[in-house]
């Protein structure tokens, strides 16, 4: 059913509530908005219900209708057709049609992302539907039309060249300021096809502080806040202003590591580094989670964690008796030497997550405490690809997200099959690249994914250390809070307001 806006604000209004004095729900992050790109700007749009994919996913990642109704491939595999929702209209009052969902993905997969990635050869605008032409079978293309980098945008949502120069999408919210890199204000959608939201309007901004974020929580400067260091969500889950919630997510926090490195080639190495984290005290006592990790996929993440695997374990001096097997004998200063060189490497990190910077400082004693020097730099998250690309990393600290595709395969073929800026670094294994395709294809399963769980464990071109948990405080009087664990959605337009 169909609300205008003056009627929405009408129903709020008579809620009255401090908490959204002037109808407008606030949120905050550290992510800038760079453009109105979708490739690179695209995950802020969707989260804020501006704009929509072909498929959505439920919390266990399982896959949902969104602007398609259902999707099927041919028998051959090499052909998927994708029903179109009937009666769609974009923000600018043009209608959704076969052509122009045709249309935005052939833009989308010729930009770097996802959906270039897969074996999509064609599109084609059939009656009320989409159909894709593949060169080989590929099982998790639904899972990639979930990508916000594979939303639907207007056809004027596109300059000449293909790059987003508007962001015209088909949510329940329309915006009405755009100002990036620090924000946007977006309306209610009168014509959304869905049901319409309750809260009229909200805001989007990035505030890079996450101590900043924290007090704007403290304060009911913003209504929902994201990023916040374990030593603000101790001290908001004693406020009255807001409430703490938090869900394990398919993130994981891990090391990235240049096994090109000449200290850090043998498997060995690896496996020391790994034997020196105590993982289970940077958990609780650094991000007060309540475990670390014991392998690279959370549990969150369903198929692809493997109860049967044998844990990372925590031994310190097993690190240093593999170390010594590798020839690497300790220094007058206590760190170790071979053949001239010492035992020292830059790790690279970024303070957008604010727990990053922390979890380095432990491991710099850690490692330290085996005869390892670490320096860390502690700068922009774009230093960890672009010292991919140029060699120069040594050691990456990352949060790794497994939900940006809610199929992970998607995640497993872009890191490993081949290495990528955020997967393994100067490390190959075609074993992998067989199995990931395999899982990819839709010809591969349980075995695969514990043999590919399995080999990662082995030779930890990765390192995991901690499995993420996104907590997110909300202003006293908000109701209907839902942490979307694959990260694709605010859920804003679900929220109520306590009467």
């Amino acid at each position: 059913m169909k609300h205008t806006l003056a009627v929405l604000a009408a129903a709020l209004i008579t809620t009255a509530s401090p908490v959204l004095a002037d109808n407008t729900l606030d949120v905050v992050a550290q992510f800038e908005i760079q453009s109105p790109e979708p490739s690179t700007s695209g995950y802020i749009f969707t989260r804020m219900g501006v704009a929509e994919t072909l498929t959505n996913a439920d919390p266990k990642g399982a896959l949902t209708p969104g602007l398609a109704t259902e999707w099927a491939a041919s028998e051959d595999g090499l052909s998927w057709t994708f029903t179109l929702r009937d009666g769609v209209q974009f923000h600018d009052g043009s209608a959704m049609t076969a052509d122009t969902v045709a249309s935005a993905l052939d833009i989308a997969r010729a930009k770097p992302g996802p959906l270039a990635k897969t074996p999509v050869t064609g599109m084609e605008a059939g009656e009320g539907a989409v159909v894709m032409t593949l060169s080989e079978p590929f099982a998790a293309l639904p899972a990639y039309l979930a990508h916000y980098s594979a939303q639907i945008l207007a056809p004027a949502a596109y300059g000449a060249d293909g790059a987003g120069v508007r962001v015209i999408g088909t949510g329940p919210y329309r915006i009405t300021d755009l100002a990036p890199p620090l924000g946007l204000k977006a309306e209610a959608f009168a014509d959304y096809w869905g049901s319409a939201p309750h809260v009229p309007m909200v805001s989007y901004a990035a505030v890079s502080r996450v101590e900043t974020r924290a007090l704007m929580a403290e304060s009911g400067e913003a209504d929902f806040v994201f990023g916040l260091d374990p030593a603000s969500v101790a001290r908001l889950g004693m406020s009255d202003a807001a409430t703490v919630h938090s869900v394990a997510i398919p993130r994981t926090l891990l090391i990235k590591v240049n096994a090109s490195h000449p200290a850090l080639s043998e498997p060995e190495a690896r496996q020391a580094l790994s034997l020196a984290i105590d993982r289970e005290a940077i958990a609780k006592a650094v991000l007060r989670y309540p475990e670390g990790a014991t392998q690279l996929f959370p549990p969150s993440v369903g198929d692809w964690h493997d109860d049967s695997l044998a844990p990372l374990a925590y031994d310190p001096e097993a690190a240093k008796a593999l170390l010594a097997d590798l020839g690497w004998a300790t220094g007058n200063d206590g760190i170790l030497t071979r053949d001239g060189g010492r035992f020292a490497v830059t790790l690279t990190t970024y303070p957008d997550r604010p727990e990053l910077p922390l979890v380095a400082s432990v491991l710099e004693q850690q490692f330290r405490a085996i005869g390892v020097e670490l320096t860390i730099n502690t700068t922009n998250s774009s230093e960890i690809s672009s010292g991919h690309q140029d060699g120069s990393l040594d050691l990456g600290l990352i949060a790794r997200n497994f939900g940006l595709i809610p199929n992970p395969v998607g995640t497993v073929l872009s890191d490993y099959a081949p290495t990528g800026d955020w997967g393994a670094m100067g490390w190959q294994n075609d074993e992998i690249v067989e199995l990931a395709r395999a899982v990819g294809r839709g010809d591969g399963g349980d075995k695969e994914r514990a043999r590919i769980a399995e080999i990662l464990q082995t030779e930890l071109p990765i390192i995991p250390i901690a499995w993420y948990r996104q907590t997110l405080a909300v202003a006293t009087g908000v109701e209907g809070t839902v942490i979307d664990p694959w990260e694709r959605s605010f859920g804003l337009s679900d929220l109520t307001l306590a009467q």
